[in-house]
């Protein structure tokens, strides 16, 4: 099959209505595919990327009210960890149920019902907490749905993509939306330090609720409303998209696949802990430091080391060197110099020298996106969706268990260095396995070449 595409291939079959859904398809010996025309595509560009701010907005919401409501509601460590963890549960179950609704139904009406969702749970969590008096009951199950509505986001996502958005043009729309996961953490940060200090922490989930659903309403009204959205429904009798029990083992059995898988879920678990924690370690170690700075700098310095870590990688192999090289070196820099700024926090550190190594920290981390996070596409191109999503769902379920573990270790040892410590072995683990087993070339050919399509 010839999957070549140029970036402005089908453009002349475009509607003359900007906002037309039916947009054009693509010949070439393939299904013919739905998708979007260029002033179309860049509008939702533009939402998808607001919609992925105000996603992790209301992520964050509660990291960062975590520690006024443990004052209100007089929480534990263990307690506070349980409301964090409680997202992780619901966002561990809707990876693959929102990859497949979204080939069923579309990916734009899944995004906005998922929208819809969780902009309603940020806007009452303040009413259920003060709805019973079993408040950390009622929390943990709104971080709960958080999780179960918000999951569905990037698997839909990256169905979408593959359905509306010609293969030349995917790379500036998912670096476009990961800018916009770094900017709604920053946002967050922002409005929170703000917020709290001004208008208590009900606020911080009453403005995202309202923003998040403005989001949905704008684009119910300007991009679905009245359109027809008729998605070719993909053929899974199709070897390329055959994911018997038989083929999964098969991949499972490669070294280089479990090795990634293994990197991912370790590097989620830390980088979940870090998203978690990091408002209330501030928060206490550093009672009378300004809550802005920590909780805006840090993610300030993602955006710009994303954007380069991408240009780093890119121009890495452009000069030649192998795929392979470049996925653990990126890696090394995600998983191994930024854990040398993480080791110096277990020590007595200054309120700018901490605030310098978590920003180092976190945005070396970034560099994942050449390394880990695309290995799955350089393995499996011909089933990368659903390994990714099965390798996101671990993750998930990592991080659920190391941010409840480090809300234990917090309580018991009155120690933020014992989770320092903890991140960094993990670090560490996940890297070494990835760099002595990691590899770039393909694996779904052997043993599976009746079920992929040249």
């Amino acid at each position: 099959m010839d999957d070549r595409h140029t970036a402005g291939a089908g453009r002349n079959h475009f509607s003359a209505f900007p906002l037309d859904c039916k947009g054009y398809h693509v010949p070439r010996g393939e299904e013919s595919r739905t998708l979007w025309p260029r002033p179309l595509a860049q509008k939702w560009t533009v939402m998808l990327f607001l919609g992925t701010c105000l996603l992790f907005c209301a992520r964050m919401a509660m990291p960062i009210c975590a520690v006024s409501m443990a004052a209100s509601f007089h929480w534990s460590k263990i307690d506070s960890g349980l409301v964090l963890g409680g997202f992780f549960w619901g966002y561990c179950f809707t990876q693959i149920l929102g990859g497949h609704a979204s080939d069923k139904v579309g990916g734009e009406r899944v995004l906005f019902l998922s929208a819809a969702s969780w902009s309603l749970i940020t806007a009452v969590t303040p009413l259920l907490a003060h709805l019973g008096s079993n408040t950390l009951a009622l929390m943990t199950f709104a971080r709960f749905l958080m999780g179960l509505t918000q999951g569905v986001f990037f698997p839909s996502l990256a169905s979408l993509c593959s359905h509306r958005v010609l293969e030349g043009e995917r790379g500036f729309l998912m670096s476009a939306i990961n800018s916009g996961a770094n900017l709604g953490t920053l946002m967050a940060g922002g409005m929170g330090s703000l917020l709290l200090e001004g208008y208590g922490w009900e606020s911080m989930f009453y403005c995202i609720g309202l923003l998040a659903g403005l989001w949905a309403l704008v684009v119910w009204l300007c991009l679905l409303k009245g359109v027809e959205v008729t998605q070719k429904q993909k053929d899974f009798k199709d070897p390329q998209w055959s994911l018997s029990r038989k083929r999964w083992l098969s991949l499972f059995r490669k070294a280089p696949v479990w090795a990634m898988m293994f990197a991912h879920m370790c590097l989620c678990s830390s980088m979940y802990t870090l998203l978690s924690w990091l408002p209330t370690y501030f928060k206490e170690s550093f009672p009378h430091a300004t809550g802005w700075v920590y909780n805006v700098v840090p993610w300030a310095v993602a955006i710009p080391s994303a954007l380069a870590g991408g240009y780093f990688s890119d121009f890495l192999i452009n000069r030649g060197y192998g795929v392979s090289l470049v996925r653990k070196i990126m890696q090394f820099f995600a998983m191994g110099v930024s854990n040398m700024f993480i080791i110096f926090l277990s020590g007595d550190v200054s309120f700018p020298s901490a605030v310098t190594l978590i920003s180092a920290a976190i945005g070396l981390s970034t560099f994942s996106s050449g390394g880990v996070t695309v290995n799955v596409q350089d393995l499996t191109p011909s089933c990368a969706g659903a390994l990714f999503g099965f390798m996101n769902m671990m993750g998930a379920f990592m991080g659920l268990v190391f941010v409840s573990v480090s809300g234990y270790l917090i309580e018991v040892t009155l120690s933020w260095a014992k989770v320092f410590s903890l991140i960094t072995m993990v670090n560490v683990t996940g890297l070494g396995v990835f760099l002595v087993f990691g590899d770039a070339r393909r694996v779904d050919l052997q043993d599976c070449s009746p079920l992929v399509q040249i």
